[in-house]
């Protein structure tokens, strides 16, 4: 083929139409999958979409091409036209054919630019693909869920089709690189049929998406994502290889997106030439030229059909074995029958397929997640560290700790001895201890760390119930399938609200096995009422302690239990106590604290000089007072005080009403006598004396310093001085 213009314009031209075919095909992936909510429509569109960068790099490069032979055959003109040999552009020529230097610029830095650039495309779609995987099973996670979408024969149709229209293609472009001219083709070609490669397993998952297996579609978006690493890790590994492999002169070096594994799937008429060089290498002469070889090559068709044919007749029969039951798939509806152990014969695949259920087995189910290994001595506070994703089950309390919640409740309560509204020792202010706090919600629940176990198998006429009562599918990276989770949230159900009404100290120690009979009773009836074909043979507590660290001081829980009862017994032996010290007698205090109740209650709604507030008070000191205890002392000492202060009070005032006639007759005398009363009765007990108050002119002072007599009336030695 002449390597001229019009060849690289033909390129060019094939380039460009697979630019848009890849385009379209890109475009078509993700509309149709976001509209028909097909998520591995959507992942295969991300290949699909990355490759365009491909077939445009192409398209530039041909185009390229194109003018760097018209600018090469304008060269040529000039220089056959030259009479004299010599050109005005002799000695520039290099400087002069722009065309060509842009050429090799593209092939230098353009191709391995969008080689690298295409292989970062496809590596970061593809992690950000598992990304969203693996945030399925995320719960608090806000992704958009995997979808299969509706419709499965318009899919299949979809994804067969741009397959079918892909891989024709990539076979023209393949066929048209075999010209030197064009061998940059092949990358494009590799693009292509690995659009074919990701329609096709589109295809093949909804084909088992038909069949009942939908898992099997999720398994191929995520095959999706690998293969674009694959390609990615290829294409670097290609350019990297490029730095360093020799080239001749004139030689168009090969694009690092030109994949080799995708290439030969594009020529597989090369990979069979290939296979047969590798055999005649192995057998050391051309075996492939023999006529037994030959005679296979012209057979193989007729031994792949009767191979064929063999299994279809094969999948006719059935063997159903001891203990297992079988189903008939019809086009994946399930037949409402159910064959026993022996021969059973039906329509060969795929009309009809037989699935084989093991009804014999005893299988387990663990409602606390990984059972932890048995230990030979089992110590609650020598256990290690203790798995932080396990749940632990809330039971009530123990009946200390409900028995010393109510009492407190009892004590701090409205209408106690302590109450809150007004009792004895109460107050406005005081604060109840039945509030929804931290310690009123530890006195009533407490938490048990428990391994439970299910031992269950399929009733014998139960294998439709099993089967219409969840499927089988199971997400990623998780150990249990949906139908064992559906179970497990059952049990779980019925554990917790059992547990939940069973106080501590019954839990970690049952009587006998009546814990795990209940259990397993409450189980098997939830299991019935939801029709799950289950039959539970067994439960099974291998371990049952308290969470965390905690559980090491409910080994000492007996000495606590003993203090429990000591501070109890201490606080009601000092009540009874002080009630007999107060009123007499314990069983007296309540009624007596009523009364004072009501009197306070009347006192406030009729006042404190209403003839019911006097006497309900009457009343309620008549109480007090038959109580003969020391409020009886109290208020008997307190009514002798009263009298004692009364009659002091009347003494003194008869005193002074006696006097009130000498003071009529003289006032001042009667204040000169008192005002001398009272020196006489103060100047003996000091040791020096004044007198003040009276005039100086009618006092004469005869002072002399001895010590008075006893006896001495200072009154007669006043007198007797004023009076000589």
């Amino acid at each position: 083929m002449r390597t001229d213009h019009i060849a690289y314009q033909r390129a060019t031209r094939i380039a460009g139409l697979g630019l848009l075919l890849q385009l379209g095909i890109g475009l078509t992936l993700l509309i149709y999958g976001s509209v028909a909510g097909a998520s591995v429509f959507v992942v295969g569109s991300a290949y699909a979409l990355a490759g365009t960068l491909v077939w445009a790099t192409l398209t530039l490069v041909f185009h390229q091409h194109r003018l760097e032979r018209i600018e090469a055959m304008e060269f040529e003109e000039l220089e056959t036209a030259a009479e004299s040999g010599a050109t005005i552009f002799e000695g520039e020529a290099a400087e002069a054919r722009v065309a060509s230097r842009r050429l090799e610029l593209m092939h230098r830095w353009l191709v391995p630019a969008a080689s690298l650039l295409f292989a970062a495309i496809l590596a970061v779609l593809a992690w950000r693909t598992l990304t969203w995987f693996s945030l399925q099973d995320d719960p608090n996670a806000d992704v958009r869920s995997f979808s299969t979408g509706a419709a499965p024969g318009w899919q299949l149709a979809v994804a067969a089709g741009l397959a079918l229209v892909a891989f024709i293609f990539s076979r023209f472009v393949a066929g048209m690189a075999k010209q030197p001219a064009w061998q940059n083709l092949r990358g494009g070609a590799a693009v292509m049929v690995g659009n074919a490669v990701v329609a096709l397993a589109i295809a093949v998952g909804i084909v088992f998406r038909l069949l009942q297996r939908e898992a099997v579609v999720e398994d191929v978006a995520y095959g999706i994502c690998f293969f674009l690493l694959g390609v990615a890790a290829e294409v670097v590994l290609n350019l990297v290889l490029n730095l360093y492999r020799p080239r001749r002169a004139g030689e168009i070096p090969r694009a690092a997106f030109d994949s080799r594994v995708l290439s030969l799937l594009a020529t597989p008429d090369s990979l069979v030439r290939s296979i047969n060089e590798a055999v005649n290498y192995q057998f050391g002469f051309d075996i492939t030229s023999s006529w037994g070889y030959r005679l296979l090559l012209r057979s193989v068709a007729w031994l792949l059909g009767f191979g064929v044919v063999v299994l279809l007749l094969l999948s006719t029969v059935v063997v159903v074995e001891p203990g297992r039951q079988a189903v008939i798939l019809d086009k994946g509806r399930l037949q409402k029958e159910v064959h026993r152990e022996g021969v059973l014969f039906k329509l060969p695949w795929p009309l009809e397929r037989a699935e084989i259920h093991d009804v014999a087995t005893i299988r387990e189910l663990s409602l606390s997640g990984v059972i932890r290994a048995p230990r030979e001595v089992n110590l609650w506070g020598e256990e290690g560290a203790i798995d932080p994703n396990r749940r632990p089950f809330i039971v009530a309390a123990s009946g200390e700790a409900a028995s010393m919640t109510s009492a407190m409740e009892s004590l701090d309560g409205g209408g106690g001895f302590f109450g809150g509204g007004g009792g004895v020792l109460g107050g406005a202010g005081t604060t109840t201890v039945g509030d929804a706090t931290e310690g009123g919600v530890a006195n009533r629940f407490a938490l048990v760390d428990a391994d439970v176990v299910l031992r269950y198998r399929i009733e014998p006429d139960g294998l439709l119930d099993w089967l219409g009562f969840c499927n089988d599918s199971r997400s990623r990276r998780s150990t249990l399938d949906m139908r064992e989770r559906a179970l497990r949230d059952l049990a779980l159900r019925e554990v917790t609200q059992h547990l939940s009404r069973q106080p501590l100290d019954r839990v970690l120690s049952p009587e006998g096995d009546s814990l795990v009979t209940e259990l397993r009773r409450r189980i098997q009836r939830s299991f019935d009422e939801h029709a799950t074909g289950v039959e539970l043979v067994s439960i099974s507590i291998p371990r049952l302690r308290p969470p965390g660290e905690e559980a090491g001081r409910f080994e000492e829980l007996s000495i606590a239990a003993q203090n429990v009862r000591k501070i109890v017994e201490q606080a009601r032996q000092t009540v009874n106590t002080t009630m007999a010290s107060l009123v007499g007698d314990a069983g007296r205090a309540e009624a007596i604290v009523a009364a004072i109740e009501e009197l306070r209650r009347l006192g406030r709604a009729e006042g404190t000089e209403s003839e019911a507030y006097l006497e309900k008070q009457v009343e309620v000191e008549q109480m007090l007072l038959d109580s003969r205890a020391l409020t009886a002392s109290v208020i008997s000492t307190a009514r002798a005080r009263r009298w004692e202060l009364h009659m002091e009070a009347r003494r003194n005032a008869e005193e002074v009403l006696g006097e009130a006639p000498a003071y009529a007759i003289d006032p001042e005398l009667y204040r000169q006598r008192a005002l001398m009363a009272v020196l006489a009765e103060a100047l003996p007990t000091v040791r020096v004396k004044y007198i003040l108050g009276a005039d100086p002119e009618r006092i004469r002072l005869d002072v002399s310093l001895q010590q008075p007599d006893s006896g001495l009336n200072l009154a007669d030695t006043i007198g007797e001085s004023l009076n000589p």
